[in-house]
């Protein structure tokens, strides 16, 4: 005897924070594979943003990462692929969406699966004691200057992104661990809008499963070149290690 999924059980896997680049081989390869051996076996995939660990605009990194643009064209001929920009990739926009086949969402998302509700949401927003770099994702997202640095030169979108993660670097060396995570009264005051769901998020990369009161909290982990990690959702809630 055993056990038989039902027929109409609907199966989601859930990622976030692959920080993709052109030059990380090992990392697209074995993103490949998750494609490959997991993701094309069930019904949806969402990427909760930081795909990419840069995106400067569809019209250059489409071409800068063409490979992986390739391999979410070909998962998404059998599987729905939905998308959420992170705080590396906020600028993908509807010819990523044309040429991938890939979904591009908002948060917050709510998912139902199964009869059970999920929120999926980067996690930035709720890492409030992170003062400064709350600011500066304020006027980042400002659509006009969005408008303004998708109309300057590549060669100069290059030089100021680059002096932007400099930058980001040396502020993030001196910032305590408990400030560039999330701040558990914003968690809570989100949660009080979506009774009966849990929360499911990347960012912060600290994988764990946080169990509250009212909700569980699952913090999606960031992928090494040769680890990776997953939720999926099928009949339960599960964990997958992906090398």
């Amino acid at each position: 005897m055993f056990d038989m999924m039902p027929i109409n059980m609907q199966q989601t896997l859930i990622i976030a924070d692959l920080h993709l680049t052109q030059v990380e081989i090992d990392k697209i390869e074995l993103f490949n594979q998750f494609c490959k051996e997991y993701a094309s076996q069930v019904d949806q995939l969402f990427i909760l943003g930081d795909l990419f660990n840069t995106w400067i605009g569809d019209d250059i990194s489409l071409n800068t990462y063409q490979s992986i643009a390739t391999i979410l064209n070909k998962l998404t001929k059998t599987t729905e692929v939905f998308v959420m920009i992170g705080n590396r990739d906020f600028l993908l926009s509807n010819t990523f969406e044309t040429q991938t086949g890939c979904k591009l969402i908002k948060e917050p998302y709510v998912l139902n699966h199964n009869e059970k509700n999920y929120l999926l949401i980067h996690g930035d927003s709720l890492c409030t004691d992170d003062v400064d770099y709350q600011k500066l994702k304020k006027v980042l997202r400002n659509p006009i200057i969005q408008f303004i640095f998708l109309h300057l030169p590549k060669n100069l979108r290059l030089k100021l992104t680059g002096q932007l993660r400099k930058k980001s670097i040396e502020a993030q060396s001196y910032k305590s661990e408990k400030i560039m995570d999330v701040n558990q009264s914003a968690v809570d005051e989100l949660m009080t809008k979506y009774p009966n769901t849990d929360l499911i998020h990347g960012h912060t990369h600290r994988q764990n499963t946080h169990k509250m009161e009212r909700y569980t909290r699952y913090v999606l982990g960031d992928w090494k070149n040769n680890q990776g990690n997953a939720i999926k959702l099928g009949e339960s809630l599960e964990w997958l290690e992906i090398n």
